[in-house]
């Protein structure tokens, strides 16, 4: 198996970019030809920004599943499709070949069916990282069934959220889940975000953790019994629903800079072409190659790149439960050496995180099976993509920098592995088919190289966002409004001399911390939840190990905040607790200070910018702080920055 769309050389990569950008159709439709079709497209391409409306393959009728399962059952039935590390190194791996997928997924396909689900219907997805949860995400998409899935760390209110929003009928879910040091009580979040639902009919539970579950007569049902009736009734193949090339595949929720989650769709066709061809370029995939994504499947990174990417193009994926420092800060290593995995694919966060822990959990593992490194998530600093080169490729393996967003679906600026040239910290050069500029607060598109502006996107790529679930004008306000054409990233970038793009961070009221984006209006909202808060600000700040640490400003009532040390450490723990209910710990506050009034324009609007300079340290050059209603309250908050 090779594939005939691999860019070999830097000729090529610029040739295959020209083309793409000249006849985007034409460059689209021969890679397109290289997939399993129901029936073929009428027309590769259809779009306008301004709607935004982008249709691909429009008339192609396909399921992502046969083209990820069916169509490698042949050649390659007995090669692995995934590897599963289990969180516990004790506890066995499992192999599962494209042949023991593909019954797999057929079998909870029926079970799916069974239960009521059918093509359309909303299916919410929070498990911990075992086979199971890959299995159910191929089982919706066989049955024509959206997914969702929720990424474990969730609280029960974020999660009832996201039911309502897209107004999911159907939970798939387990007992627990293990994540290094950590049971997590997965089936009990679900129970407490149920308390009030009337929409949800069924709850599917795997058991994983053994933890003691409370099972609602007519509602929940366990996994392997329904797996069971199903071979009971010697049910084996599951036809795959006939998709349209424009029809939902998933929904998945990501902070935006209001307080409400939106749910990004991206559809079947466009989006399996360019996960496949992304995946197979920038990381020069090669059949028998064994690729290790580390990212978990509820974010995006796992649906692209250990799911559908790798699958689509038969490859190995392998999947882990656990943690990188669980139990102990050589995880990582011992994995590549016990699988002798090719290619590492993996977060900045990860490898600060594991550098702290200096060379002693590097040592002694065999790492010579690597061939290619890379990162995703956040821009990596200089001193990481160091460390990271020497002393886990050995200066001998290509690191790609990938940049891209839950709304693009897939790599949209990356080196190419050995073949395009890499720079530390730079993102390089966009894939064939995107087209980034550069453009100033008016939208005026900056000309020439050694400049930087707001990155915008000016055509549409296969696995463009195709709307936010029941919402389409969020979609066009959030991506295609702020700049007239454009979709606009909500990142600010550089182009260096050489026309490599570097990623500068979010431009907008969004942080990313530790790879995953959290707005600071969800914060600010859950924070003020708190009975005693009166009004908080939320900014971000550097951080060593997350890249982006999230700084709250808090009003307290009554301001006793400040009484004493104890107390006002003891607030800090409540309010940690609220945001932990409301969204989840990931969106805990690094560091909250408590004061007197926030720095407002008389209109009432609040000088975020003010707050992040000395949030980052800066307490000099703080800009004009004249139209301020209160411009006493900046030297009170840069007096008692923490």
């Amino acid at each position: 198996m090779s594939y005939p769309y691999q860019i070999k050389s830097l000729e090529q990569y610029h040739a295959d970019y020209k083309r793409s950008v000249d006849d985007p159709a034409a460059f689209w439709s021969a890679i397109a030809e290289h997939f399993t079709w129901k029936k073929k497209w009428e027309t590769t391409l259809n779009w306008n920004f301004t709607e935004p409306r982008v249709e691909w393959f429009k008339g192609a009728k396909l399921n992502i599943t046969e083209n990820c399962l069916d169509r490698h059952l042949e050649k390659s039935g007995d090669m692995p499709a995934m590897i599963w590390e289990p969180n516990d190194p004790d506890e066995h791996h499992r192999i599962l070949t494209y042949r023991r997928l593909y019954e797999k997924v057929c079998q909870f396909s029926h079970v799916l069916k069974n239960n009521g689900v059918k093509k359309g219907d909303r299916v919410c997805i929070y498990m911990g990282m075992i086979p199971e949860l890959a299995v159910a995400v191929l089982a919706c998409a066989r049955v024509g069934a959206i997914h969702s899935v929720v990424f474990g760390g969730f609280s029960a209110q974020s999660i009832a959220d996201r039911l309502y929003d897209a107004q999911a009928e159907f939970i798939v879910t387990c007992d627990g889940a293990y994540r290094g040091q950590k049971d997590i009580p997965l089936k009990s979040v679900i129970d407490d975000a149920l308390i009030g639902n009337r929409i949800v009919k069924r709850v599917i539970v795997a058991t994983r953790t053994r933890t003691p579950v409370s099972m609602i007569k007519g509602r929940d049902v366990w996994w392997e019994e329904e797996i069971n009736k199903v071979e009971t009734m010697g049910l084996h193949d599951f036809p795959a629903e006939e998709m349209d090339a424009d029809d939902p595949l998933f929904i998945l929720y990501t902070s935006g800079s209001t307080g409400k989650p939106k749910g990004v769709v991206h559809t079947c066709a466009g989006y399996m072409l360019f996960t496949n061809y992304t995946f197979v370029n920038v990381f020069q995939y090669e059949p028998g190659d064994i690729f290790f994504c580390t990212a978990d499947i509820g974010w995006i990174t796992g649906h692209s790149y250990i799911i559908y990417g790798p699958l689509s193009a038969g490859a190995t994926s392998l999947m882990f439960e656990g943690v990188p420092t669980y139990p102990d800060a050589s995880r990582f290593w011992k994995i590549i050496d016990k699988f002798k995995v090719n290619i590492l694919y993996t977060a900045p966060t990860a490898i600060r995180s594991l550098m702290g822990f200096g060379l002693g959990p590097v040592h002694g593992h065999d790492l010579s099976s690597l061939k290619v490194l890379g990162t995703v998530g956040e821009p990596i600093n200089e001193e990481a993509w160091h460390w990271y080169d020497e002393h886990i490729g050995k200066k001998r393996c290509p690191i790609v920098d990938t940049w891209w967003q839950t709304e693009t679906g897939g790599i949209l600026i990356s080196n190419i592995a050995g073949i395009t040239p890499s720079k530390p910290s730079y993102a390089t050069l966009p894939m064939p088919g995107v087209q980034p500029i550069l453009v100033d607060e008016s939208g005026k598109e900056i000309e020439g190289n050694s400049v930087s502006g707001n990155l915008c996107i000016k055509a549409p790529w296969p696995s463009t966002i195709k709307t936010t679930y029941g919402d389409h004008e969020r979609c066009r306000t959030n991506y295609f409004a702020t700049y007239p054409n454009l979709y606009f990233t909500g990142d600010g970038a550089l182009r260096d001399e050489n026309g490599f793009y570097r990623i500068t961070g979010r431009v907008d009221d969004v942080l990313n911390v530790s790879g995953h984006r959290i707005g600071t209006a969800e914060v600010e909202n859950a924070i003020n939840m708190h009975a005693s808060v009166v009004e908080s600000a939320v900014v971000g700040y550097p951080h060593d190990i997350k890249g982006q640490g999230i700084y709250a400003f808090v009003i307290y009532q009554g301001s006793h905040a400040q009484n004493t040390h104890g107390t006002a450490d003891l607030i800090r723990k409540d309010i940690h607790q609220t945001v932990t209910r409301i969204i989840g710990a990931i969106a805990k506050p690094d560091k909250i200070q408590f004061v007197s009034g926030l720095p407002k324009t008389r209109s009432g609007k609040i000088m975020r910018r003010i707050l992040r300079k000395i949030a980052e340290g800066e307490t000099e050059n703080l800009g004009d702080t004249s139209t301020l209603l209160d411009p006493g309250v900046v030297e009170e908050i840069k007096n008692g920055k923490l």
